[in-house]
C-alpha cells in the first residue's frame, strides 16, 4: 500500500476555512474549495470483510447522495486491490494505526464501521473525535454502557450516528410497522419471528463471544427487531433458552437462542435467532386478521401478505437505499432514521435475554 499522504490542513483549519463556514451548521458537510455544501458525502469503509466487499462497496456504486471515498484496512494486499478496483486515492487509504489522520481529510465525511462488534465502540468514538459522521453496523455494541459512550461521543462532537438497520429503510418492513401503529387490523396479539443460517466456521468471530459472536448478537437481533417493530411497542420482560448442538464449533457462544417477549397489553412474541437453522419469517396475529412475511429480513426479496393484501415492495438495493437516506438526512441536518438510541434499545434487551437464559428466570427489561 502506498504511504498515506497527510493533508496540510488541520481539522481546525478545515472547520474554519472559507467565507461563511464558521457560522454554518456543524452537522452540514462543506467543501473547503468552494465553501458550499457537498452534493455527495464521501464514505470510508472500516473493515473490508464480506459485508463491505460484497454488499456495501457495490451499493456505493449505486448511491446518489454518497460515494465510496476511502477505506481502512489492516491488509496491504486488500488496500491495493480496492485501490485499483474503485480508483481510490492513496491519501484516502488508511490502516488501523493511522486511522485518526482521517480527521485531516475533507474527502471523507462519513466513516462506516464494519468490524466485529467488540471493535465498534473504539472506532465509533475515534471517528466522532475525528469530526466524521458515523454509520455503524449492527449489533451496535457488546453492552449498554458501550452504546452510551458511543452516543455521547457523537453528540459531544456534533456528529450523526446511524445504526445499519437496513430493514427499517425497506418499505416491506415499514408496512408491518404501519399496521402496528395505525391498527387497521386491531391490536397485535401474537408474534412469531425467526432469523438464522447455519454457521460452520469454527474460527470465525461470529462463534467467539468475546468478539460479539453468538446467534443472539447476530441473527437474533433481526428476530428481535422483527418482534419490536411488529408490536409497535417495547417489551416489558423476557424468558430465554440457549441450544448448542455443535459444541465443537460453539465452544463459548450460543448456537441457537429461543426467547419469549412480553409486551404491554398482553402481546406475546416467540422468537428464535440461530446459527444452526436456516430460517427467516415473521408471523403476526391481530384482533381482526394476520400477517405473514417470508422472508422478512433478507438482503433481497422480502415479501408476504396480510389480511389486507399482498406485501411486496421490491427494493433495488437495500444497502444503497439505507446509505442514501442516511446521507441525505445528514446533508439536510435532519435526524437519521435509525439513530444510536435505537441500537441501544436492542442491546438492552439482548443483555436481558442472556441473563434470562443463564438464570432460567423471567427478566424485566428496564
Amino acid at each position: 500500500m502506498a504511504p498515506n499522504i497527510i493533508n496540510p490542513f488541520s481539522r481546525r483549519d478545515f472547520l474554519t476555512a472559507g467565507v461563511g463556514i464558521v457560522t454554518a451548521s456543524l452537522f452540514s458537510p462543506f467543501s473547503i474549495a468552494l465553501g458550499k455544501p457537498k452534493e455527495k458525502l464521501g464514505v470510508a469503509l472500516v473493515g473490508l470483510g464480506y459485508y463491505s466487499t460484497d454488499l456495501l462497496a457495490p451499493a456505493l456504486q449505486k448511491t446518489k447522495n454518497c460515494y465510496l471515498a476511502g477505506i481502512v484496512t489492516g491488509t496491504p494486499e486488500k488496500a491495493e486491490t480496492w485501490k485499483k478496483k474503485y480508483n481510490l486515492s492513496d491519501k484516502n487509504i488508511y490502516s488501523y494505526k493511522n486511522f485518526d489522520l482521517i480527521a485531516n481529510n475533507p474527502d471523507i465525511d462519513v466513516v462506516y464501521i464494519v468490524l466485529p462488534p467488540s471493535m465498534h465502540k473504539e472506532y465509533v468514538i475515534r471517528a466522532a473525535k475525528a469530526g466524521k459522521h458515523v454509520f455503524c453496523e449492527k449489533p451496535m455494541a457488546l453492552n449498554v454502557q458501550e452504546c452510551e459512550e458511543m452516543i455521547k461521543a457523537c453528540k459531544d462532537n456534533k456528529r450523526s450516528l446511524s445504526i445499519g438497520y437496513r430493514c427499517q429503510h425497506d418499505p416491506n418492513t415499514q408496512e408491518f410497522m404501519r399496521l402496528a401503529k395505525e391498527k387497521p387490523l386491531g391490536n397485535v396479539q401474537l408474534i412469531s419471528c425467526a432469523a438464522g443460517y447455519k454457521e460452520s466456521r469454527a474460527g470465525n468471530w461470529k462463534v467467539q463471544r468475546a468478539m460479539g459472536g453468538g446467534a443472539m448478537y447476530d441473527m437474533g437481533v433481526y428476530a428481535l427487531q422483527g418482534a419490536r417493530l411488529a408490536a409497535g411497542s417495547e417489551p416489558l420482560s423476557v424468558t430465554a433458552q440457549h441450544v448448542i448442538n455443535r459444541p465443537e464449533i460453539f465452544k463459548d457462544a450460543d448456537e441457537i437462542t429461543h426467547f419469549q417477549l412480553q409486551f404491554p397489553g398482553g402481546t406475546v412474541a416467540n422468537c428464535t435467532g440461530s446459527h444452526g437453522i436456516n430460517t427467516n419469517f415473521l408471523k403476526v396475529n391481530y384482533d381482526k386478521g394476520s400477517l405473514h412475511m417470508d422472508s422478512f429480513s433478507g438482503y433481497t426479496g422480502n415479501k408476504g401478505y396480510s389480511t389486507l393484501g399482498e406485501i411486496n415492495f421490491p427494493v433495488d438495493n437495500q444497502q444503497a437505499k439505507q446509505m442514501d437516506e442516511d446521507a441525505l438526512a445528514i446533508m439536510q441536518n435532519k435526524p437519521v432514521l435509525v439513530p444510536g438510541e435505537e441500537g441501544m434499545r436492542d442491546i438492552r434487551i439482548v443483555e436481558a435475554i442472556y441473563k434470562a437464559a443463564k438464570t432460567g428466570t423471567t427478566v424485566k427489561i428496564g
